[in-house]
């Protein structure tokens, strides 16, 4: 067997045997096969797709190309969640401690934010103190103790999976249901879950720009599951706009809080609530959806989901005091309204130029060696539907440079749609 023989097979548009596809990711990931005769490959999978059975063989070698959590020290119904991402997303931080405040074991390794879209390692780590880096007997130990950890990605999981996503971006073939599915599943298969339910986001915000195409990649995903003997749930929830009113790192973890202590905007509770009430079914606490999401209500209410976080918080050596009174946050050195020029609705916020926007303050990473600002960002006050009138302000801008800062407020006139 060589790669030249499956480079060709794949660019005839002939199957891939199961030994083809484990030949290609072990020999990528150990440097034997080379980023041309690779790029030659993804290229001929962009280009002629792969029939379940292919993509299911692609996404569990990739898993298995280094560790794989093992969870079942938790019981069989441990139950991972992950978005396909968006702006404004602090739905981890909120989900996760209700969920564990339920009884359902939480150990999440979250990843860090690349572009416009928010990492929840990175947002974490603006509360003072709070430790991501956890060696792996430390990860468990923890959600032996209180039930819930949210670190970032210690372990070498699927190395395949970050190889083939780097040279993807470089040769324009990141846009692929077969290659994204198999990318995202290969990482929760590996991190240990056997049931997972996934936010497809959809919309401007999103990876997936249209509603079809997010149901044929959450169709996929299903499927991949289905294969390797995993229960996979998906939810497709909307990203036109950013999710609730907080865009950037300490501004979330805020916004999270404060919704943890009842303060919950409505677009950002209808997710949260839909997400957790399948995760609750999945693991076996409850069969009914909407009792579900009324359970999780009596949790929030009751002060439960917001002590879970607490708990979690400072086992991690986070500051509490910082969740009591979310005023001790640092500010940014400059915050400043910007107001509407004229009178109407809200017809628009484009989610993915708002995270640019973000990112460009210093929320963001444009390179991965970039240092994110955790107390910069937008925090929107109007949304869409809404009415507005002349002077009214439309959205905050955080900011700790003066140039940025006017740049964005210049921004956010354009990205508001006002008709």
């Amino acid at each position: 067997m060589n790669i030249l023989d499956i480079i060709a097979n794949k660019r005839d548009a002939k199957e891939l045997s199961k030994e083809e596809i484990e030949y290609f990711v072990k020999g990528y990931t150990e440097d034997k096969i080379k980023d041309y005769q690779a790029a030659a490959l993804i290229m001929a999978i962009y280009i002629n797709g792969m029939n379940d059975r292919e993509i299911t063989d692609l996404t569990l070698a990739m898993a298995h190309s280094g560790d794989v959590l093992d969870l079942s020290r938790f019981g069989t119904d441990v139950v991972d969640k992950h978005s396909t991402g968006g702006v404004g997303d602090k739905v981890s931080i909120i989900l996760l401690p209700t969920i564990a405040s339920m009884g359902v074991p939480v150990a999440k390794m979250s990843g860090r934010g690349l572009g416009f879209t928010g990492g929840t390692a990175d947002k974490m780590e603006s509360i003072p103190g709070y430790r991501t880096n956890a060696e792996i007997e430390q990860f468990i130990s923890n959600v032996e103790k209180v039930g819930i950890s949210m670190i970032t990605q210690t372990m070498n999981l699927a190395p395949a999976d970050k190889k083939i996503y780097a040279l993807r971006d470089t040769i324009s073939c990141v846009e692929n249901i077969p290659l994204i599915a198999s990318s995202i599943m290969s990482k929760k298969i590996a991190s240990g879950a056997n049931k997972i339910v996934l936010d497809v986001t959809v919309g401007k915000g999103a990876f997936m720009k249209t509603r079809e195409d997010a149901q044929k990649l959450a169709e996929q995903m299903v499927r991949i599951g289905n294969l390797a003997g995993k229960e996979v749930r998906c939810v497709l929830t909307p990203m036109d706009q950013p999710l609730g009113y907080a865009v950037g790192n300490s501004l979330e973890v805020i916004e999270a809080i404060n919704f943890l202590k009842g303060d919950m905007p409505k677009d950002l509770k209808e997710v949260v609530l839909e997400l957790g009430a399948n995760m609750l079914q999945l693991a076996g606490k409850g069969n009914n959806i909407e009792e579900n999401k009324l359970k999780m209500l009596e949790n929030i209410e009751n002060g439960a989901a917001y002590n879970k976080f607490k708990e979690m918080v400072q086992n991690q050596g986070g500051d509490i005091s910082y969740l009591e009174d979310t005023t001790k946050f640092e500010k940014s050195k400059y915050i400043s309204a910007v107001v509407a020029e004229k009178t109407g609705k809200v017809k628009e916020i484009n989610a993915e130029e708002i995270g640019k926007l973000a990112c460009y303050l210093g929320a963001g990473r444009v390179n991965k060696e970039d240092t994110i600002e955790s107390n910069v960002g937008i925090i929107l006050n109007k949304k869409v539907g809404d009415e507005v009138v002349e002077n009214d302000f439309l959205a905050y801008v955080c900011a700790n440079d003066e140039i940025k800062l006017k740049e964005a407020e210049r921004r956010i006139l354009e990205i508001y749609k006002i008709y």
